[in-house]
């Protein structure tokens, strides 16, 4: 049924929902990509909370929008995206970076890091999370870039 309404709805349709994709999934990853590179010990001297405060909320959001954009143009030609190997390979990314983001927020550093100094302890568990982060996401993008040319 959704697939049926968008392909009937006309060609701005697509484009239109197809473009609310691009920007969720830029949303998402360019938030994504600050916090993740501040785990790996970017930008050493600003606080944690001083960027995930403003781009949790914005990745967050950017995820919903990616998804539910995503959602409609994956019914568009669901039948044609079967045996599209980088959709697989899309869809294994964001599941382990969903995975890993809940993995961050149940670690005590993550909890921490408003409240205390984190321990090089603490700083080296954030930074193996954030470089899975960074992979897993990148993964995502290039392999959702590459559905369009398989």
């Amino acid at each position: 049924m959704l697939g049926h309404a968008m392909r009937e709805s006309g060609v701005w349709t697509y484009g239109v929902v197809n473009l609310v994709h691009i920007l969720g999934v830029a949303s998402l990853f360019g938030s994504v990509l600050v916090i993740d590179l501040r785990l790996l010990g970017f930008w050493p001297t600003t606080s944690l909370p001083a960027i995930t405060t403003p781009t949790v909320p914005i990745a967050a959001t950017g995820f919903t929008v990616a998804a539910s954009s995503g959602i409609c143009l994956l019914a568009t030609k669901a039948t044609e995206y079967v045996d599209n190997p980088f959709l697989y390979i899309k869809f294994s990314a964001i599941a382990l970076g969903l995975v890993n983001v809940g993995v961050l927020h149940f670690t005590s550093a993550w909890k921490a890091r408003g409240i205390r100094e984190l321990s090089p302890k603490e700083q080296s568990q954030l930074a193996k999370i954030g470089g899975i982060s960074l992979f897993c996401w990148l993964t995502a993008v290039t392999a959702g870039r590459m559905i369009g040319y398989w």
